[in-house]
């Protein structure tokens, strides 16, 4: 099959994403062959394209992680799936055999297959997929849809699964203007708790209150740590989601309460804080990381967006041979919500 992709042949700025047609191979057993419908922009496509990621790729390489698709093609074993399906393409396939996805932690399965990484992703107007990583896809705009597997699924797991939330609580959201961020305030208020957002610059602060933020602190002003703990009566807040870095985390760290957890989604902006160890055993702080979503979580909060009880919101939706640009709407920060490419 002859189809067209956004290739990359080596690591670079934006300017080595440049669409080429190409040769898409038959489907080979448990595989599919999809028609990409969308396809999110995340963050770490960025860091995978210049090299930060701590990924290695193999050459020449395509991107995207987040795939809404309809079924063309099915190899043999393909486990069901007709021509015609529309369907959401996890995020992360886990092998489903290892001790990881047999305890629960399917997340963390070292195994698995993502798109966009492991192999070529969904900046294509065709890909291949494994069978067994497919969900059916919720009857909602495709845009929509590729919003929410990684943002609101790693949002679920950190507040729901890994922090705990629970109502009332007080819940801190970094780098709230964006993808995860935005996510997170949605889920912290859905489960009665007290969101605060935490943005860059005012443009951002109404975003964040539309997604349910409670108050809106801005990043750029002084003290901000101080705005957090005067809006808790100084006792600081519960729990925080915290996925850019740096001194984003340091700030974070200093603003919870005693016996406060502090869950680590990301370091977009910085891999190597500071932690004050002193500080940290003396109030019982918890330190925690999560790693992406499971497949249930995926399916969760696609249920729930469905239901209109989380709301993705899409930034931008461009066609997939303008992949570059929205690089860089997302590495200038512009960006709200999701960009999502459309062949």
């Amino acid at each position: 099959m002859r189809t067209r992709v956004v290739m990359m042949r080596e690591l670079g700025d934006e300017t080595v994403l440049v669409p080429e047609d190409v040769d898409l191979p038959d489907p080979g057993p448990g595989e599919v062959v999809l028609r990409v419908l969308a396809v999110s922009v995340n963050h770490l496509d960025l860091e995978l394209r210049d090299g930060r990621s701590r990924m290695p790729l193999t050459f020449p390489h395509v991107l995207g992680r987040e795939v809404v698709g309809e079924v063309v093609e099915t190899g043999p074993g393909a486990g069901g799936w007709t021509t015609g399906d529309r369907v959401v393409l996890l995020p992360h396939v886990p092998c489903g055999g290892c001790r990881h996805c047999l305890t629960g932690s399917a997340n963390i399965c070292l195994n698995g297959w993502m798109p966009g990484i492991h192999g070529w992703g969904g900046y294509a107007e065709h890909m291949i997929a494994p069978a067994r990583g497919l969900l059916r896809a919720p009857d909602l705009p495709v845009e929509t849809i590729a919003a929410v597997p990684i943002s609101f699924g790693t949002a679920w797991r950190a507040l729901e699964s890994v922090a705990r939330i629970t109502p009332g609580e007080w819940v801190l959201v970094a780098g709230a203007g964006g993808a995860l961020g935005h996510a997170a305030v949605q889920v912290a208020a859905l489960a009665g708790a007290r969101p605060i957002a935490l943005v860059r610059d005012d443009n951002k602060a109404e975003f964040a209150r539309s997604c349910g933020a409670e108050h809106v602190v801005v990043t750029g002003e002084t003290d901000w740590v101080d705005q957090v703990r005067t809006l808790t009566d100084h006792r600081g807040v519960d729990a925080v989601v915290e996925h850019v870095g740096g001194a984003s985390f340091e700030g974070c760290l200093a603003a919870l309460a005693p016996r406060g957890r502090l869950v680590v989604a990301g370091g977009h902006g910085g891999e190597h804080p500071r932690i004050d160890v002193i500080e940290t055993f003396r109030n019982e702080w918890q330190v925690l990381g999560v790693r992406s979503q499971r497949p249930d979580d995926v399916e969760r909060v696609l249920g729930l967006v469905e239901q209109g009880r989380l709301r993705p919101h899409v930034d931008s939706v461009l066609p997939l041979e303008r992949a570059a640009e929205a690089h860089r709407r997302i590495e200038s920060r512009q960006a709200t919500g999701k960009v999502v490419l459309v062949p």
